[in-house]
């Protein structure tokens, strides 16, 4: 099991908020596993990837691809297909189907959550889910960062 499981709230923009998290990964040389069964919201976020920093490169494939492997930036809408890697970055509204087992591949998760009531709600059944398996998720409130 993921050896930590964060809850970032209250975030303005969830896909940015994201690629920032990405680029802190990076610069702490930590490799990054992206998911969402969205494959709308997950297009958006590699898009933004590329572009929300003028100056930075994050090389990033799909967990498909051949070079895979060797990339340390990796998403999927299929959680089943992405490596192992040190943190595992939740872009869904829903729990990972077998995601036990998914979060046992990673050292810590990171769920972002938007600040709209659309995503608060999924995101308190989600961490219900946790606590209630015997897990301790942090919650790490954004708005108050942004205010």
């Amino acid at each position: 099991m993921a050896q930590r499981i964060d809850f970032h709230f209250n975030v303005p923009n969830r896909l940015l908020y994201a690629c920032r998290v990405v680029r802190k990964a990076r610069a702490n040389n930590m490799t990054v596993a992206v998911w969402t069964r969205d494959a709308h919201r997950l297009d958006f976020f590699v898009r933004q990837l590329w572009s929300f920093e003028p100056t930075g490169f994050y090389p990033h494939v799909a967990a498909d691809d051949e070079l895979a492997a060797e990339t340390p930036i990796v998403y999927h809408t299929d959680e089943k297909l992405l490596p192992a890697r040190d943190v595992l970055l939740l872009l869904d509204d829903e729990v990972p189907d077998d995601w036990k087992s998914l979060f046992s591949r990673f050292g810590r998760v990171i769920d972002i959550v938007g600040a709209a009531e659309s995503e608060r709600q999924p995101a308190r059944e989600r961490f219900k889910i946790y606590r209630s398996a015997g897990l301790a998720p942090v919650a790490h409130d954004q708005g108050a960062q942004h205010a």
